[in-house]
């Protein structure tokens, strides 16, 4: 017996297609949504002394393509924030990203630094803080403007979760997975 005639079934097959295609081109949630979620992010305190953080980029298929340790160095002073980055890769290769955060708001900040291509949008709420950016970034050669969308999320007082998703032209082309961990109270 069949339970499924041929135009039933490819109806079926058809909208959970859809419902796919459609799920996957939804936007992320607001940082809003997190505006209950404790322990509560307060970037000024946070991001204030000095921080281990370990991450890595993996490629749209999911492929790891770079591991690094960072060391930051970072300073508050009357709502201006300086994140002094210093970048180790597993490849032996070094970078340093110096970012200027200045609040505009309650739970909003800008950002820049030299190689972000105008200025980056933070948005703070409950535990989780919202970053995007466009970064001006060399392959080969070639710089590439890349739109950064980083999510960070607070565990404790000490460890802080990102995951940022880099894309050009709307399409993926990979993420970074980080983990903050402060060294303890400046």
């Amino acid at each position: 017996m069949r339970l499924l005639n041929t135009a039933t079934a490819s109806a079926l097959l058809a909208g959970a297609a859809c419902a796919l295609l459609l799920g996957g081109c939804s936007a992320p949630v607001p940082p809003g949504h997190y505006a209950a979620q404790l322990p509560a992010l307060d970037i000024e305190r946070y991001f204030n002394g000095t921080l281990d953080v370990h991450g890595m980029y993996q490629d749209r298929a999911g492929t790891v393509q770079k591991r690094f340790t960072v060391l930051m160095r970072c300073r508050w002073e009357n709502g201006v924030g300086t994140l002094d980055e210093q970048f180790r890769y597993a490849d032996g290769s070094s970078q340093q990203r110096v970012w200027t955060l200045r609040r505009t708001g309650p739970g909003e900040y800008v950002g820049t630094a030299p190689d972000v291509v105008g200025q980056a949008a933070v948005t703070v709420a409950g535990n989780a803080m919202r970053l995007r950016y466009v970064l001006a970034l060399p392959v080969d050669g070639t710089v590439y403007h890349v739109d950064f969308d980083d999510w960070m999320y607070l565990i404790d007082d000490q460890v802080m979760l990102n995951r940022a998703g880099m894309s050009k032209f709307g399409f993926g082309l990979g993420s970074l997975t980080v983990a903050f961990r402060r060294r303890g109270a400046p």
